[in-house]
């Protein structure tokens, strides 16, 4: 039996000597998941792999899997993969998602069916076969900061408000700060913490807030300690430069290699909350190592204007190109989000490591080297084809 409890920060090393622990990570060739599982078998636990090898994120089987991980190309919309997949582990990363909040809104039935359907399957091959349930000593399951919506404000007379999205009347003004939904007058954004009520502004929200529901529901039920974790803007080294529905920073640096500007909407002073991808992985790490249960955010807990990560990165590659503020906004957009991580740090010990900067020059020492397929103007394309330009 694995003993969580134990794994303290004093007893981390003689307890993993003591109980080789064998954790299943899907999606452990993807971005997050990747880093997880090195960071995993560095800290001696045994990792088995599971991941489909979608063509939008790997044109390979990539070159970061770490050897000393089992891997089973294996798609886990299938049953047979999950009992494949579960046999002899005692602990799920469950990290296997489609991921895009865009082209979720236009492909809904394949993030329904890979995020929401997926996540199911996991349950039924439990309920099915008790002899693969009572190994199961923890499950996390990746969540999101997307299913918040809009974050919080301080309005200076109704104190904390959780504003709607914005309309689209006050878009088409060009009017892009929130205002108190009370009195209407200007809100200052603070930190979201995870009481906050969710909005799910989007398909991809939807499923990831199904997914985290679904998982504390089975966890309470088949008495399996469960954790959600509600990550934030994710960044760093093996995020896809070829997938235009993947991450601003990302995007962004696809687009400079290409020597083309990164194209900002509305005022380029929205905040978004960008947290280094180590700092999740480790996150992760905590998560399974102690008995805390239930939902965390998992971010920087720093907002930060998505015109000042365009010039990092510029500044960052030393090259010579300004970016376009195009004054223009897409219908479901938030203002600002960015994350409260008290209850993660007083909870399991998580506090970020990586500084922006910091994280950012890795981004770009690793991408020098990558091939960056710039696809923004498709996914732009496609965007519009459904919904209409802003």
């Amino acid at each position: 039996m694995v003993v969580f409890s134990c794994l303290g920060k004093r007893n981390l090393k003689r307890c993993l000597i003591d109980i080789t622990m064998h954790v299943l990570v899907t999606g452990g060739a993807g971005f997050i998941g990747a880093h997880t599982t090195n960071m995993l078998i560095d800290s001696g636990f045994r990792v088995r792999v599971v991941d489909n090898l979608d063509p939008q994120i790997h044109k390979h089987l990539p070159a970061h899997l770490n050897q000393k991980a089992e891997f089973i190309r294996g798609d886990i919309t299938h049953p047979d993969t999950w009992e494949k997949a579960l046999k002899g582990t005692d602990a799920v990363l469950h990290l296997a998602a489609m991921t895009g909040i865009g082209q979720s809104m236009y492909e809904p039935s394949s993030y329904f069916r890979t995020n929401t359907l997926g996540t199911a399957l996991l349950y039924e091959t439990l309920l099915k076969r008790r002899g693969l349930r009572r190994q199961i000593k923890k499950i996390i399951v990746a969540s999101s900061k997307t299913i918040y919506g809009e974050g919080t404000y301080l309005c200076r007379r109704d104190g904390l408000v959780y504003p709607p999205l914005r309309t689209l009347e006050q878009l088409k003004r060009m009017e892009w700060d929130v205002r108190c939904p009370l009195c209407q007058e200007p809100a200052v954004p603070t930190g979201t913490k995870e009481e906050k009520p969710p909005q799910n502004l989007s398909i991809y929200a939807l499923t990831k807030y199904s997914t985290e529901v679904m998982s504390l529901l089975y966890g309470n039920a088949l008495e399996i300690p469960t954790i959600a974790m509600r990550y934030f803007s994710a960044y760093g080294p093996y995020q896809s430069l070829s997938n235009p529905y993947t991450g601003v920073c990302s995007i962004f640096l696809s687009l400079l290699k290409n020597r083309k500007p990164p194209v900002i909407y509305e005022d380029g002073n929205q905040l978004r909350d960008f947290v280094y991808v180590e700092d999740i992985a480790r996150a992760n790490l905590l998560a399974l190592e102690r008995d805390a249960t239930g939902v965390y955010n998992i971010g920087s807990g720093v907002g930060t204007r998505i015109r000042d990560i365009a010039d990092a990165l510029i500044n960052v590659l030393g090259i010579n190109i300004q970016p376009t503020i195009t004054q223009e906004f897409r219908v479901g957009d938030t203002r600002c989000d960015f994350a409260d991580i008290s209850k993660a740090k007083r909870e399991f010990g998580f506090s970020p490591q990586w500084t922006l900067r910091r994280g950012l020059e890795k981004l770009v020492e690793w991408g020098q080297q990558e091939y960056a397929e710039d696809l923004f103007e498709k996914a732009e394309r496609e965007r519009k084809a459904a919904f209409g330009g802003g």
